[in-house]
C-alpha cells in the first residue's frame, strides 16, 4: 500500500489512541522549538489523547525537561517524556554489565551518572564502555575514537543514543550511535538503549492502544514503529532532508525500501 502524503495530522488522529512523538527533529532543531509542531501539542490535548515525547536523549528525562524549557515549550506538554537515558539507568542501577565504567560523553551528559560517579574509571579498569557521544573538544574527526578504543574491543559498549548524526539548526553533528558503530568496525560489541530497539517502547505504551509514531530519522524512528508494528508518520524535513529534497511524491516510498522500512504517512513539517 503506498503512503500517504498528508496535510494535516487533524486528517488521521481519530484512528490513534496515542501518539510517540520523537523531539529533535519533529518538535524542535536543537535551537527553536517549531511552532506548527507545539500547534499539534495543543490540539492533542484539546482532543485529550495521549502523548509521549520519546528521545533518544543519553540523559535522563528530567535534563531534557529543563532543555525544553529552556527553549520556552510550556510545561504542561512536558507530562510523558521518555529518554534512552532513562532506560540506560535501569541497566546502570541494576549492575547488569558489571559496576566499573568508562564514559565516553560530552560533559553535558553528566546527568545520566549522577549518584554513579564512583563506579566511573579508566577504560583499563572498566568493566564496560559507557557511550553517550563525542567529547567536547574531539567532535570532528572519528580517528581519535578509532586509536582510543582499538585495543578494548574485548570490553562491551553501552550506546545510550543510536542515533548517528542529528541537525543544530543548519548544521550536522555525530552522536554515539557513530562513534558505537565504529566500535563495531573495530571488532567490539554494542548493546544499545533506545528507537529502534523494542526497550524503548515498553516504557511508553499502554495496553490495547491503537499507537502512531512520528519521528524524523527512518533508521531509528521508523525502523522501531516498524519493529513494534506500530502506524507511523515520517516527517521529511528533518534529519533526511536532503534525500527528499526536489523528489516528487511518488518516490517517497523508494527512499524507505532503501533503508527497508515502510511508513503510513508523511509531513514535511508536523502540523496540524
Amino acid at each position: 500500500m503506498r503512503s500517504k502524503l498528508i496535510k494535516g495530522l487533524s486528517q488521521i488522529q481519530s484512528k490513534y489512541d496515542a501518539f510517540l512523538i520523537d523531539l529533535w527533529g519533529v518538535m524542535h532543531n536543537g535551537i527553536q522549538l517549531y511552532p506548527s509542531a507545539i500547534d499539534v501539542l495543543k490540539n492533542l490535548n484539546n482532543f485529550n489523547k495521549r502523548f509521549v515525547l520519546i528521545s533518544n536523549a543519553p540523559r535522563p528525562s528530567k535534563s531534557v525537561e529543563k532543555y525544553l524549557l529552556n527553549l520556552k515549550m510550556d510545561k504542561v506538554f512536558l507530562k510523558n517524556v521518555f529518554t534512552s537515558g532513562d532506560a540506560t539507568l535501569q541497566t546502570l542501577k541494576k549492575n547488569v554489565y558489571g559496576k566499573k565504567f568508562y564514559h565516553l560523553g560530552p560533559q553535558r551528559d553528566k546527568d545520566l551518572i549522577a549518584g554513579f560517579e564512583k563506579n566511573k574509571t579508566s577504560l583499563e579498569k572498566c568493566d564496560f564502555i559507557l557511550c553517550t557521544g563525542l567529547f567536547e573538544n574531539e567532535e570532528i574527526s572519528l580517528d581519535y575514537y578509532k586509536n582510543l578504543l582499538r585495543k578494548y574491543t574485548k570490553l562491551k559498549m553501552i550506546c545510550t543514543n543510536p542515533d548517528l548524526i542529528v541537525r543544530r539548526g543548519s548544521r550536522s553533528e555525530y552522536c554515539a550511535g557513530t562513534l558505537a558503530l565504529t566500535f563495531e568496525e573495530l571488532g567490539g560489541k554494542v548493546v544499545y538503549f533506545g528507537k529502534p530497539y523494542p526497550e524503548i517502547y515498553n516504557f511508553c505504551i499502554k495496553k490495547n492502544e491503537t499507537i502512531l509514531v512520528i519521528g524524523d530519522n527512518i533508521r531509528t524512528d521508523i525502523r522501531g514503529a516498524n519493529n513494534m508494528k506500530f502506524d507511523s508518520l515520517l516527517v521529511t524535513d528533518g534529519i533526511h532532508k536532503d534525500e527528499f529534497i526536489n523528489l516528487p511524491i511518488e518516490d517517497y516510498d523508494k527512499i524507505l525500501e532503501k533503508y527497508k522500512t515502510k511508513t503510513n504517512y508523511y509531513q514535511e513539517r508536523l502540523t496540524w
